[in-house]
């Protein structure tokens, strides 16, 4: 939103007494004295007329270590989910940037800030997400060329996206893709036959799951995490 804008709707300034405020040196963003009408800020960034604050939302970025049995949801009515497991002055506004299914563990983003959890999900940005894959039977031959290729799946009549496999040993894996159809690795592995039986997500893009955290922990994310997206 146009700061002059904001100054009318949370004020009982008039456009012309707007410029004339700006004019005076009278509003303050982000600390500083702007007399910009026409500068774009969002939620987070602190407005002040006079010395009075009209703004100031924290933003808050996190990742957690999500274990298995929690869901990825905001309120569940039978299993526990990942926002019970941030204390409560942090709860308020929260959403999640990507989800985990049920058994699925590892690393999951969570942020108030909708425009940064855009470009952490929308498909356009094809972030990489790393997952290792745990099978019931040791991986086909096969399986890394038809990854690279892409796999049909016939319920959204589309082909996914080029994905690489890197074999850790019979039965394990570590999968790249970039995108995030439902159940998406599971049902990769299916088209051979192959049940997923542990699936972990160890990175999104530039973010990699702390290995310092145990499950159910989160920390805030670092400054130049938030700025990878």
């Amino acid at each position: 939103m146009r700061l002059s804008r904001f100054i009318q709707i949370n004020t009982s300034y008039g456009r012309q007494q707007v410029k004339l405020l700006l004019a005076q040196g009278r509003i303050r963003v982000a600390g500083d004295v702007t007399t910009e009408a026409n500068l774009e800020i969002n939620r987070f960034v602190r407005v002040e007329l006079d010395n009075q604050l009209l703004q100031e939302s924290q933003s808050h970025y996190l990742m957690l270590y999500k274990p298995a049995g929690v869901v990825s949801s905001t309120e569940h009515p039978e299993h526990p989910t990942v926002i019970d497991l941030l204390p409560e002055r942090l709860r308020q506004g929260l959403h999640l940037a990507g989800r985990l299914d049920l058994k699925t563990t590892g690393l999951m983003l969570l942020t108030n800030d909708g425009n940064w959890s855009r470009r952490v999900t929308q498909p356009e940005s094809r972030i990489a997400k790393v997952y290792r894959v745990t099978t019931k039977d040791p991986v086909a031959t096969e399986a890394e060329e038809v990854f690279r290729k892409g796999i049909y799946f016939r319920y959204e009549d589309i082909t996914t996206r080029p994905a690489a496999l890197e074999r850790i040993d019979c039965y394990n894996s570590r999968l790249t893709i970039h995108e995030g159809r439902y159940h998406q690795v599971k049902r990769m592995f299916g088209y051979f036959d192959n049940e997923v039986t542990a699936l972990h997500r160890e990175s999104i893009g530039e973010i990699m799951l702390d290995p310092d955290l145990r499950p159910g922990e989160f920390r805030p994310l670092t400054a130049a995490e938030v700025a990878s997206f």
